[in-house]
């Protein structure tokens, strides 16, 4: 099927793109990568009257960590970027265990992780692994800058905090205040399939090896990421025992919100939480195996 009628334009300036945009007003999309906007076009879920290409606007296609740790990853950095990334590989373990998730390699080329939070799909990867680790977008328009945090930013199914003249133009990872650890698993009926449920876990350990700082985010189980606060709260301050391993996993589960339909039973998917949960802290913990970074394939 071919997309409805819609003007197009290709600024080169940041400045220019936010004046176009907000002139086009409520019906008006950015593109950057375009892996979930064009095919929602073709199918005629979405109908913007005008596509804001951004492109060609210089200055965002970086990912880089500051003096204090602190990373930041533009809106045009490519998901392809960030899976072969050394910095990620040497710093970030959950997004780095995520990074090679990412449907697939073709999608990986063109597709953004700032796009993919923007897109806020409820199925989508980079979404609870930004929660996890407490990151937040910066989106820039008319009135300046400001930080929205990825827990806030994804507002439910497909809908984020954007105002209808703002970009996002970089997401933002807070440093560190101990050691990083966790990783990502999702359960996919084949490569490239949307996630039938992922979890994402992020840890900052002392050196002590207590949990300084922990997130976890959710994937398809629910209706938005979800953000299992009370989970990562049971581990702060403690050691990843098998015991506090289990209550973390167990009220991981608790927090899912998933629905039986095609891909499997809310009981399954549920299981399936707690499971990935168990597995990625225990890869964590003292003696265990490192990042947890494997999907499994739903029969």
């Amino acid at each position: 099927m071919y997309p409805s009628r819609f003007r197009y334009e290709a600024p080169r300036s940041l400045d220019e793109a936010i004046g176009t945009l907000r002139d086009g007003g409520d019906y008006a999309k950015i593109l950057a990568g375009g892996q979930s906007l064009v095919p929602m076009m073709k199918l005629r879920f979405a109908s913007p009257e005008l596509i804001v290409d951004i492109n060609n606007v210089p200055g965002l296609d970086y990912h880089r960590a500051d003096a204090d740790g602190t990373l930041r990853v533009g809106a045009l950095t490519r998901h392809a970027d960030l899976e072969w990334s050394p910095l990620l590989k040497a710093s970030q373990p959950t997004m780095a265990a995520a990074a090679p998730m990412i449907a697939d390699p073709l999608v990986r080329n063109r597709g953004t992780l700032v796009g993919s939070l923007c897109h806020a799909d409820p199925q989508g990867d980079w979404a609870a692994v930004m929660i996890s680790l407490g990151a937040s977008v910066v989106a820039q328009g008319p009135r300046g800058r400001r930080a929205i945090p990825v827990a806030d930013f994804v507002t439910g199914p497909f809908e984020n905090a954007l105002e209808h003249d703002e970009i996002a133009v970089e997401a933002v990872v807070p440093p560190a205040q101990g050691t990083r650890a966790g990783g990502y698993l999702k359960l996919e009926r084949r490569v490239g399939d949307f996630a039938t449920c992922g979890v994402a876990v992020a840890l900052e350990i002392s050196a002590a090896g207590e949990v300084i700082r922990a997130g976890i985010g959710l994937t398809g189980v629910g209706g938005a990421t979800i953000n299992a606060t009370q989970a990562a709260a049971a581990l702060s301050g403690k050691a990843l025992t098998p015991e506090a391993i289990e209550a973390a996993a167990e009220l991981t589960a608790q927090a899912a919100q998933p629905r039986t339909d095609h891909r499997g039973s809310a009981e399954y998917k549920r299981h399936m939480v707690r499971t990935f949960a168990a597995r990625i802290l225990g890869a964590a913990a003292p003696g265990g195996t490192g990042p947890a970074t494997t999907t499994e394939r739903a029969a």
